[in-house]
């Protein structure tokens, strides 16, 4: 027998997840995007190697999606696997026991998007290692989104380390792997937000325990904050789970709407990155995001790639091993 299964992975390796960014580490991130990269370069041409073929994808969603769903079974499908999607009809959680709704689930699929209101629920899940889990959201952290971030930040400024990227808005899900992800690739991180909205103190602790040469900050003042960006960030102000605090947030983030007067304070260089659904007229103007400084749309289109790169890592690392170079 092979001292590797059919992953490429050797067979006393623990099996992978991808739960939040901690799962990996600095070179593993590297090489998911190098994959990307590579993948992305290669479908340009036409070229859509099958090299996840007969692989089966499981997305199991508690929350409504359309670039989470749509990439992971656009990119596995161009991979040469297949998908399954699954809502609430399933029963995760409900019918049967957390234990062998997992486990069951791990005699049909090779590995499952998890998109989850609660982090908690996505650990539950990878916890019987019945198969890799993928944070496709959760309310802790959003993976996924920024490795097409920082993906698409590199495509239009070049590479990473030094880049200052201003997140502005919420201490949210989004912010926590932004903050997460610059800290791997050596970027300077910056969340401007209202007082009373700042990150996890829990999350940065174990940002800045895990890579103590940081660049990560949380300030009030936005302006003073995107004067120096080389990428700006926002997101909506009212997350699903929030609505009954819309009215408050609507107070609280007005003084923080990326427009055309914060754009003229920033770099004649800085790119606008959003991770939609946006709330056109609140966050972000309709002027500011259809500008020739967006990459919004192209953001948006590297998630299926980055997550193509992710798939690959996890479900076929030989394939990696040949064809990605460290």
């Amino acid at each position: 027998m092979s001292d590797r299964d059919e992953t490429g992975r050797p067979r006393d390796e623990k099996m992978q997840h991808l739960l939040s960014l901690f799962d990996i580490s600095a070179d593993d991130l590297k090489q998911i995007l190098a994959a990307a990269d590579l993948l992305k370069a290669r479908l340009a041409r036409g070229d859509r190697p099958p090299v996840l073929q007969r692989l089966v994808l499981a997305l199991l969603f508690e929350k409504p999606s359309l670039r989470t769903r749509v990439s992971f079974e656009t990119g596995i499908a161009q991979l040469g696997g297949a998908s399954l999607f699954l809502g609430q009809e399933v029963g995760w959680g409900t019918r049967e026991s957390p234990s062998d709704f997992t486990q069951v689930l791990g005699q049909f699929v090779d590995a499952v998007v998890c998109r989850t209101k609660s982090h908690q629920r996505a650990v539950q899940l990878a916890s019987f290692d019945a198969l890799p889990v993928i944070n496709g959201l959760t309310d802790l952290c959003h993976p996924c989104q920024a490795m097409a971030d920082v993906m698409t930040i590199r495509e239009s400024l070049g590479p990473l380390p030094g880049k200052h990227l201003v997140f502005v808005g919420d201490g949210n899900n989004v912010a926590h792997s932004l903050a997460l992800i610059c800290a791997m690739l050596e970027m300077r991180f910056t969340l401007a937000c209202p007082d009373g909205y700042r990150m996890n103190d829990q999350w940065v602790d174990r940002v800045l325990e895990q890579y103590p040469s940081a660049s990560v900050t949380q300030t009030e003042d936005a302006k003073a904050a995107v004067a120096d960006a080389d990428a700006i960030y926002t997101d909506f102000w009212t997350s699903m789970v929030q609505e009954s605090e819309a009215a408050t947030r609507r107070s609280a983030f007005a003084p923080y709407q990326v427009n055309e007067e914060w754009m003229a304070a920033a770099p004649n260089h800085a790119r606008v990155l959003h991770c939609l659904p946006a709330v056109r007229g609140e966050e972000i103007t309709d002027e500011v995001i259809d500008s020739d400084q967006s990459d919004v749309i192209v953001q948006a289109g590297n998630r299926m790639h980055a997550q193509k790169g992710l798939l690959v890592w996890l479900l076929n690392r030989a394939w990696i091993d040949e064809n990605v170079i460290r």
